[in-house]
């Protein structure tokens, strides 16, 4: 046979189906990405509460919930190792975890560079060890000392790291300066070449508008969010970073995702619930929650009962009870499905 061997598309291997996310609607699983942004507006403590997220299985800035817990692999370039503590503290205490308990082994060598084949190998047999779920390498110019605006230099390093993801299956997350520019998107105003923002399965970028700090979420195969308004806060052992209160309310999710966490929410509650307590629980915005309930109940698996409110669809009557408050928002008859 001459040149390469071929296959139908048919007699390709079925790969078992994965979960979507490691981070709901913030990180695909065993997704490649860059955290980035402008100087001081929090990325190092983004990367951490990921890290916190995934390694103690709590929600990320205490709304975007991981599927399940691992290992995280750690490598801060710039910052030494009482202040990685610190932080990791305080944004434990925040996520009402125990930092002794996590999960995050922290590489503890002054430098490590992507561009040094003995240290490539060592952070290869460092992962196999470990078998991180996530690894973190925080940042990028601290890592290489190559051209990052021309692609033949910063391309095989980017090859290397997804070399990682693929052969271990897990996230890899870099962390990554912006320029100060009004570029349309923030991906596009990352230092260096165009290829760092074309690599991301999953990309997370901060920048300051006025005195807040904006998040923008972008995925290679899932709608983004819309844009976030986040904050770094003190209310224990150290800041953290978290949704500023006035829209912590209005988190947007995924409108794949809504229907289910509304389902996981109403067989938590046991009672029914109004759509405004179902929206404050889910953190999902409110017509994200009055579409995902109007399916919900033409698919038959939520139902109207006659004191208000919504519950799951079967659930044995209720005791008479006092109608639910805060329902004003009530879907139309059309689509109810309460007893006459």
């Amino acid at each position: 046979m001459k040149g390469f061997p071929t296959r139908s598309p048919a007699h390709l291997e079925v790969r078992p189906p994965t979960r979507q996310w490691m981070v709901e609607a913030l990180w695909s699983e065993q997704g490649v990405g860059i955290v980035g942004g402008e100087p001081k507006c929090g990325k190092s403590f983004l990367a951490l509460d990921l890290a916190v997220a995934v390694a103690a299985g709590v929600p990320c800035l205490r709304h975007f919930r991981p599927a399940g817990s691992g290992a995280v692999l750690l490598f801060a370039a710039e910052d030494a190792g009482h202040i990685v503590r610190a932080r990791l503290e305080g944004i434990a205490d925040a996520a009402d975890t125990a930092f002794e308990d996590l999960d995050i082994a922290v590489i503890d060598v002054p430098t490590l560079r992507l561009d040094h084949r003995p240290d490539r190998q060592r952070l290869l047999e460092t992962v196999e060890r470990i078998r991180p779920r996530l690894l973190i390498l925080d940042p990028l110019v601290r890592l290489h000392g190559v051209d990052e605006n021309a692609v033949a230099e910063v391309a095989p390093i980017l090859g290397f790291l997804r070399e990682i993801q693929r052969r271990f299956e897990t996230a890899v997350v870099l962390v990554h300066h912006a320029r100060k520019s009004g570029a349309t998107r923030p991906g596009q105003a990352l230092r260096g070449s165009s290829e760092l923002h074309a690599w991301g399965d999953s990309n997370l970028y901060l920048r300051r508008r006025d005195r807040q700090i904006v998040m923008t979420v972008e995925h290679r195969a899932a709608p983004g969010l819309n844009d976030i308004e986040i904050e770094l806060a003190d209310d224990g052992k150290g800041p953290a970073l978290r949704l500023r209160q006035a829209v912590a309310a209005e988190t947007v999710a995924q409108p794949e995702n809504a229907g289910q966490r509304i389902v996981e929410i109403l067989a938590e509650a046991g009672t029914p619930l109004s759509q405004r307590q179902i929206r404050e629980r889910a953190a999902i915005r409110a017509a994200t929650v009055a579409d995902a309930l109007r399916s919900l109940c033409r698919e038959g698996r939520v139902e109207r009962p006659p004191q208000g409110g919504y519950r799951l669809a079967g659930r044995c009557a209720d005791p008479p009870a006092a109608p639910i408050e805060g329902n004003d928002e009530a879907l139309p008859k059309a689509v109810s499905r309460s007893n006459p």
